[in-house]
């Protein structure tokens, strides 16, 4: 489908975002007759981007890689906007195999001492995505869990095909766990999270951490998961993924384009590096997990929230019902989906207390 901004686009940003502070009833009168699938209603204000969407231009399947990171970049900065943030800041460290590693620094508002932080790796399906693409929801987190948020630029495909992506998140870890005391941050009170391939690679990233760990390694794990629609299952393609693949943004076509682009074919897809939900997660960081109620996603988020629980971690588990892939970055756009943000920035401040 359409991206959110090319819709956005056709009201031209804030108009849009004023719109969707219209009363409650124009908007469901404009978003038009109830969509209920599975029992669920999707969000009015969803249903009126979606509305919005169809009337619009290609889909991001159907452009190239580099045109569709343009889209993705320009849409979540206008649905995004640019919330108040105590100092953002630029740096490059070295990463794996001689390749170079940026990353932002969000620091709060009259944040003192050794302080909570989370690494966040954004999502995209590992083909888009960058700092400035997710740089309005890593502001509101840091302001609203009052915590440090270090955003990680990964490399990514078709350029960097897989595992590249994996290397630079563990690579970004381990330089923020090492570095924590100069960079104001308490070592004992760092997560990892991210959303859609983001959420994968934070998964990944928590159970290497607790593997090495376990194998009697002395280095400090992850305090805590922050996985916002990971995705989780590159094996099996769950009921959620049929249910949900058209109609509701992340669309199958969409899936397909991130997977071809990201492997090169040959790969093992139960590798858990790939696939978290086929890894071993005894002894993984305590996790919030959120989902979307009409998201290709859920099932495989939902399952991994599972497996947690039984293994024994502490597991937070939401699921925001009405909502769609992506809600996540409409951080200054409607209602409904800045207040699911609150419950994630919630979820995080406890989580690192």
């Amino acid at each position: 489908m359409a991206s959110v901004g090319a819709v956005i686009g056709t009201v031209r940003g804030g108009v849009a975002r004023g719109v969707m502070r219209l009363p409650s009833p124009l908007l469901r009168r404009a978003a038009g007759s109830s969509v209920l699938v599975d029992g669920k209603r999707l969000d009015h204000e969803m249903q009126l981007l979606l509305r919005l969407a169809r009337l619009e231009g290609p889909a991001l399947e159907d452009v190239s890689v580099t045109r569709g990171r343009t889209i993705l970049r320009s849409s979540t900065q206008m649905i995004g906007g640019t919330p108040p943030i105590g100092a953002v800041t630029d740096r490059v460290v070295d990463g794996p195999d001689g390749s170079r590693l940026g990353l932002r620094f969000y620091t709060p508002h009259d944040l003192a001492g050794a302080s909570p932080a989370l690494v966040f790796f954004h999502g995209g399906g590992w083909i888009y995505g960058d700092l400035d693409s997710h740089d309005a929801l890593c502001r509101f987190l840091a302001e609203s869990a009052q915590v440090r948020v270090v955003a990680v630029d990964y490399r990514l495909a078709p350029e960097a095909q897989f595992p590249a992506a994996v290397d630079d998140a563990w690579a970004a870890w381990e330089w923020v766990r090492d570095s924590a005391s100069g960079l104001g941050i308490d070592p004992a009170r760092i997560a990892v999270g991210g959303d859609s391939a983001g959420g994968n690679l934070a998964a990944v990233v928590a159970q290497r951490a607790a593997r090495e760990a376990g194998d009697g390694g002395d280095l400090q794990q992850p305090a805590f998961q922050l996985l916002i629609y990971p995705a989780t299952d590159f094996a099996e393609r769950s009921p959620s993924r049929h249910t949900f693949g058209e109609g509701f943004y992340l669309t199958t076509g969409f899936m397909d384009k991130a997977e071809e682009n990201y492997l090169a074919g040959d790969e093992d897809r139960t590798d858990p590096r790939l696939s978290p939900l086929h890894g071993d997660v005894s002894g993984v960081a305590p996790a919030y997990v959120v989902t979307a109620g009409f998201d290709p996603l859920l099932d495989e988020g939902r399952a991994y929230a599972e497996k947690m629980r039984a293994a024994g971690v502490k597991v937070e588990y939401q699921c925001e019902e009405g909502l769609i892939h992506g809600f996540a970055n409409m951080v200054s756009f409607g209602r409904s989906a800045p207040a699911a943000i609150g419950r994630i920035a919630s979820a995080l401040h406890r989580g690192l207390s």
